[in-house]
């Protein structure tokens, strides 16, 4: 089963590297690893691929340790050492100051997140890396998405490949492709080290943690539905949205849609066209 698995997440991974250009030849990427099953996965597949990949590229693990209480911070070094992986860690005490500044009751990932993502930018520069790998897959993908939709109001999932504003760093997500059922089979397989996050894994009150449920009560009618969102996000249809700093509504130009299935659709004559759809993941 493991190496079936692996198969699977490899040869997505490797679509995802080739469809969004995310590794060049002589790339130095920091892979972030947290100790969950997703940056294990990441870090395992890079590796398979950096000994038959076309190109070169280095990787270098990199840990933050927030210091939250009864975090087993041997776990990783060892790990990393035995695979004889290039690491480092970095202890910085973000767990204090995210207990100071997020109110009781209110969960914690945004102020994290931030403080964290500040340190690692400035990690990769201090370290000469190139790019910064994060291990988020084809579920965070369309659950971000529904969060913006659901309490944001915008059209936004997370990007494959992303320059920061200030050209230090350039962030690649190669598990784009990735369902968290194979990686949660891949990593049960490999028997990682896991270590989960005490900081906010027993919020019961996560918006991402509510829509999860959603696509999960969904998919009881629809089996591929996670499929069916993760290619819309790479089919977007400008001229049927909104948005009118994606398209001209103001000045339109012929053959920019079927007119008669428009007016089918909106007076109860047809359904939507499914057979046809292209479900990707199914």
């Amino acid at each position: 089963m493991e190496n079936s698995i692996k198969t699977r997440l490899l040869r997505r991974v490797g679509e995802a590297i080739r469809d969004y250009n995310m590794i060049a030849d002589g790339d130095r990427i920091m892979v972030c690893l947290s100790g969950g099953k997703d940056s294990y996965t990441m870090l395992d597949l890079l590796l398979d691929l950096q000994t038959r990949a076309p190109v070169s590229f280095e990787l270098l693990a990199v840990n933050l340790d927030q210091k939250q209480p009864g975090f087993p911070g041997h776990i990783l070094p060892k790990y990393l050492h035995e695979a004889g992986v290039s690491f480092r860690i970095i202890e910085k005490d973000t767990y204090s100051i995210v207990k100071r500044l997020v109110p009781a009751g209110k969960t914690f990932c945004a102020v994290c997140s931030r403080l964290r993502r500040g340190i690692l930018y400035n990690i990769a520069v201090e370290e000469g890396c190139t790019k910064i790998a994060l291990g988020h897959h084809a579920d965070d993908i369309i659950t971000t998405f529904l969060l913006n939709l659901f309490y944001v109001g915008k059209l936004k999932a997370m990007p494959p490949i992303l320059r920061s504003s200030d050209g230090r760093n350039t962030i690649i997500r190669p598990l784009t492709y990735c369902r968290e059922t194979d990686i949660a089979q891949y990593a049960a397989s490999r028997r990682f080290p896991i270590i989960p996050c005490d900081l906010c894994g027993s919020q019961s009150n996560l918006k991402r943690a509510r829509v999860g449920r959603l696509i999960t009560e969904l998919e009881k009618e629809n089996p591929h539905i996670r499929g069916s969102m993760l290619t819309a996000l790479s089919d977007a249809v400008p001229s049927h949205l909104l948005d009118h700093k994606l398209f001209d509504f103001k000045n339109l130009t012929i053959a920019t849609g079927d007119i008669e299935a428009e007016l089918d659709l909106a007076v109860g004559h047809a359904d939507l066209d499914l057979s046809s759809a292209v479900i990707a993941g199914a």
